[in-house]
């Protein structure tokens, strides 16, 4: 939990939310991310449980979003794009499997968080040939080692630049503006200092920055 709240520290929350603060108080992200392994074993006791889990939090809250924006909006532009294997057969198989089949090496996986950049390792996605152990066999069959044997890379829009590049005027137009419609919401003060280490290359704050303008604009279609 503690990784995956990572828009906004919970220590800042309050501060954050003041203007609504009275309203909001009793809503927590903790009792949403509880609430994914409501029907869920939870007892964590080796680092093959931690894997699992997230495996599972994945494929109940982010896979749904991703098939909607990934699978069903590419096909409707004709679109050529990557979306996970999701034949109903081959997801049970692979939910039973264990992890010594899917990371080739557990002990050196690497935790990334991509909000830190003064971590060498999270300065870029890192790219890894430790995990699909089992799909990298299988496949080895029918494709090049050159193939099956090269890196993973995370895929994602460059948002964090264009945050800070090409589009750093649009991002202080709409929300590093006092009169943005999301200050009914949220402090001008605190968000536009987190803002501020993003656009000054301290933080990697993108996420944060894509939910504002998200709000921002739904906002105003009622302004």
């Amino acid at each position: 939990y503690q990784y995956w709240q990572r828009l906004i520290p919970n220590s800042d929350i309050a501060e954050v939310f003041a203007p609504v603060w009275h309203e909001v108080k009793e809503v927590w992200t903790r009792d949403l991310f509880r609430d994914v392994f409501a029907n869920h074993e939870n007892e964590l006791s080796s680092s093959e449980d931690y894997v699992n889990h997230s495996l599972y939090f994945e494929a109940k809250t982010f896979l749904h979003g991703l098939f909607v924006v990934e699978d069903k909006l590419s096909m409707a532009h004709s679109l050529e794009t990557r979306v996970p294997f999701m034949d109903n057969d081959l997801v049970d198989f692979a939910m039973q499997c264990p992890v010594s089949l899917k990371l080739r090496n557990l002990k050196e996986a690497a935790r990334v968080n991509e909000n830190d950049l003064t971590s060498e390792k999270s300065k870029t996605f890192r790219r890894s040939t430790e995990g699909k152990k089992i799909l990298r066999q299988m496949m080895g069959n029918y494709i090049p080692a050159s193939v099956t044997g090269d890196e993973k890379r995370g895929f994602s829009a460059p948002d964090a630049s264009w945050f800070k590049g090409e589009s750093i005027d649009f991002v202080k137009e709409r929300i590093m503006n006092s009169n943005s419609a999301i200050y009914d919401l949220v402090d001008s003060t605190k968000i536009q200092s987190l803002v501020g280490e993003h656009l000054e290359g301290t933080r990697n704050r993108r996420l944060l920055i894509w939910s504002l303008l998200n709000v921002e604009e739904f906002l105003g279609q009622f302004c």
